[in-house]
């Protein structure tokens, strides 16, 4: 039985992903002020940077963290990275690299050009671990920096701690119960949790959130012995 082949939607929505790339190798092309703000963010997520560039501002040049080939970029050594990102004014090198990525199984990045890009990168908020992405589907970049403005002013250093008893909790939920995925999270998570920490009283927040998760106090947990001194 012959198997029809599987045809691309006419339009899809672009797939949400968070990439792990620390110690793996990536590539921007180019090394001007666009070209730096991609190489600081690759660097903050613990890639390996290397620049390809004939020219390079200096806090590309005098980083001692990344790699700079002070040369054009050569047809196809985009293959030997994870991800690639084109920060360059020439359309021909930004076409060229997006093809040799397209070849190589490469995911490439074209700053202001979505036509060449495997994937886009977003507007984020960072608050300690809590990442909050947004994303226009490289329609409209100054709306998305609209809607991280208006982000950064929600979420605080708030949210941040209460993330970090909200992993301790987790990982005493699973150790009390087996596994953390019992009911009562989404319901405990609101705003008397993060009045809480907010106030400073962590002690008060745990319980909280212990009591609501149905897990027995009276033995510690992995976290409390962690804590308590011997």
């Amino acid at each position: 039985m012959r198997v029809a082949p599987v045809s691309a939607p006419v339009f899809a929505a672009p797939y949400p992903v968070v990439l792990d790339l620390r110690g793996r190798r990536a590539l921007v092309v180019g090394a001007g002020p666009v070209a730096a703000r991609k190489v600081e963010g690759l660097i903050a997520a613990g890639a390996v940077v290397t620049v390809v560039a004939p020219t390079a501002v200096p806090e590309i040049a005098d980083d001692p963290a990344v790699r700079w080939h002070q040369r054009e970029y050569r047809r196809g050594e985009v293959a030997s990275y994870r991800v690639a990102i084109t920060a360059t004014d020439d359309p021909a090198v930004n076409r060229q690299v997006a093809r040799d990525g397209e070849a190589a199984n490469v995911l490439v990045n074209s700053a202001d050009d979505p036509v060449n890009c495997a994937f886009i990168l977003p507007s984020v908020v960072t608050r300690g671990d809590l990442q909050i992405s947004v994303s226009t589907n490289g329609r409209s970049p100054a709306m998305a920096r609209w809607a991280r403005r208006h982000l950064e002013a929600v979420f605080t250093e708030v949210h941040a701690s209460t993330l970090n008893l909200l992993s301790e909790v987790r990982d005493d939920v699973r150790t009390a119960r087996g596994t953390s995925e019992v009911p009562g999270w989404d319901d405990l998570i609101d705003d008397q949790l993060f009045e809480l920490v907010a106030a400073g009283d962590l002690a008060a927040a745990r319980t909280r959130l212990l009591q609501g998760l149905g897990v027995d106090q009276s033995t510690p947990t992995t976290s409390e012995a962690e804590r308590t001194p011997s």
